[in-house]
């Protein structure tokens, strides 16, 4: 059976070449179009689709509200953002994923662009996999709220936990032998609002994530959870020292990788070719680690389409002490990463979105 789904923008040439990409797939058919929020909102209240491709800014009714209308009605709905790739573009990319959202494409910026038969495959293949995800209704936690107690490790966190809940922790280290090393794609940056503000500011490990995500919208993303969290977050640079204390985000259309200099551990950025059909992609996160000081790393594979993060852990596990978290498949949007590394044999550990916090916590400890 075809995928029904609507179109929500207030360019009619857009919605146009929306239709057309759509109708040019057996997958797909148009179940209904929209020129503005509120007629898309009215929509949703009485239909059913399989996704809603929905751009952001809108007359009478911009995309953010419709989120937030949808999720004040407990409505579940699949929806792909139409993003600009302008800096505001991106904020506001970040928080409809905050709100909701399972995916987001660029907005071709001419008839040409969205005629692209590159863009046209990845718009399609983009949309199939998001009329597919598995929707969660669930608010994102409170920024400073403090991480679920762990059975035999409450005496450990306590001191974390009675911080001043506004401000970062003071503590900033060298990191020493330990690091929690993060991969998720669809559903992601959702999903890590649900881990990364709920750890302690001064967790005995620096944490690297790689989040599928292209150039211009991942340093939108660190400065997201870094207003949320206790630990610093931010958009690895070249160079960058990794210390405990602070989360390091891949930057989009780059591949992050740890390097040691010295007695210090550092960012090293390449711009190699995509690998898992992405860029950052987190097998080469992991494999930099197997040559690098650390000795103990916690790998946490969340929500994703694909395998990436499976064949580095499998290479990096012979070399290191490895403890590998799987985001359990009823909290994922998509459990495509989480599967391949639980069919591979590589999953020590499956915790619900939920415990992911408290599970790299306890496994790495607090100074």
């Amino acid at each position: 059976m075809k995928k029904k789904i609507l179109i929500i923008d207030d360019s009619a040439l857009m919605r146009r070449l929306v239709c057309d990409m759509i109708h040019s797939d057996d997958r797909f058919e148009v179940g209904d179009t929209a020129s503005n929020g509120e007629e898309g909102l009215n929509l949703l209240k009485a239909n059913t689709y399989d996704a809603v491709v929905m751009d952001m800014v809108m007359p009478r009714m911009d995309g953010l509200t419709v989120l937030r209308n949808l999720q004040e009605m407990k409505k579940r709905v699949r929806i792909m953002v139409f993003s600009t790739e302008t800096t505001e573009g991106a904020k506001i990319t970040i928080e409809a994923l905050e709100l909701g959202a399972v995916d987001f494409i660029h907005k071709p910026s001419s008839i040409m662009g969205a005629k692209n038969e590159e863009f046209t495959k990845e718009f399609l293949d983009k949309l199939y996999e998001v009329s597919r995800a598995h929707l969660i209704f669930s608010r994102v936690p409170a920024p400073a709220k403090a991480p679920k107690a762990v059975p035999g490790f409450q005496a450990a966190m306590s001191q974390p936990l009675q911080m001043p809940l506004t401000g970062k922790s003071a503590f900033r280290g060298e990191s020493g032998d330990k690091i929690v090393a993060i991969a998720s794609s669809t559903g992601g940056p959702r999903a890590l609002q649900s881990v990364i503000p709920l750890l302690p500011g001064n967790l005995d490990a620096p944490v690297l994530v790689v989040q599928h995500m292209p150039a211009g919208f991942t340093a939108s993303l660190a400065e997201r959870l870094n207003s949320q969290s206790r630990l610093t977050v931010e958009e690895a640079a070249e160079g960058t020292q990794i210390l405990s204390g602070h989360a390091y985000i891949a930057p989009g259309g780059k591949h992050m990788n740890i390097v040691q200099k010295g007695g210090s551990h550092v960012v090293h950025l390449t711009d190699g070719p995509h690998r898992e059909g992405v860029k950052p992609c987190a097998n080469f996160m992991y494999e930099s680690l197997a040559d690098c000081g650390y000795k103990n790393v916690v790998c946490v594979v969340m929500t994703g389409m694909g395998a990436d993060g499976s064949e580095g852990i499998s290479n990096l596990k012979p070399r290191k002490k490895c403890h590998v978290i799987t985001q359990e498949q009823s909290t994922c949007a998509v459990y495509g990463m989480p599967r391949a590394a639980v069919t591979r044999g590589l999953s020590d550990e499956v915790e619900p979105l939920e415990n992911l916090a408290s599970a790299i916590t306890k496994h790495v400890g607090v100074k």
